[in-house]
């Protein structure tokens, strides 16, 4: 193995006492956070968080269909992770794929009138716990602060905000 190259770590920005905690407790957020809205949907509605997402984002479309590529770009999945949720809520009756009249290469899911009741069943339940779990923790202050730190950050991760839909202005 070679030596570290000493001029690289020289050059590293380093996070500072106040960025490294800050980035701690986002680290600690972004694991423990789906972990508790996935108990809460496993426990209420027997759908872990993936499943519950995509078949909200299918709830919000016009024809209830999306193209699987775009579901997928949506639930920032690869094909093959969402083909696999994709067999599961077909099995249980809640999506159905059939090839794009459009284009036969593409497939579309779309959620059936029972994989919509589910979500509309599962909705309220899953909303009291994100209230819980998140707003309820923060005063109107801080989650306007945590509205404009999502964003800023987001136009690094996602600079052409290409998955989800622009959230209303407040």
């Amino acid at each position: 193995m070679a030596p570290p190259d000493q001029n690289a770590a020289e050059a590293t920005r380093w996070l500072d006492p106040e960025e490294r905690a800050a980035w701690l407790s986002l680290s600690r957020t972004i694991v423990k956070l789906p972990s508790a809205l996935d108990a809460q949907l496993e426990r209420d509605a027997d759908l872990n968080y993936f499943e519950y997402l995509v078949m909200a984002m299918l709830s919000e479309q016009e024809t209830r269909t999306l193209r699987m590529s775009q579901l997928a770009a949506l639930s920032n999945a690869s094909l093959s992770r969402l083909s696999h949720v994709a067999k599961r809520l077909e099995a249980r009756g809640f999506l159905h794929r059939e090839p794009d009249p459009d284009d036969g290469r593409f497939t579309r899911a779309t959620l059936t009138q029972s994989g919509f009741d589910k979500v509309a069943d599962s909705a309220p339940g899953h909303v009291t716990a994100v209230r819980e779990l998140v707003f309820d923790a923060l005063t109107a202050t801080q989650l306007r602060r945590l509205r404009e730190a999502t964003d800023a950050i987001l136009t690094r991760v996602d600079p052409g905000n290409s998955s989800w839909p622009t959230p209303p202005p407040v």
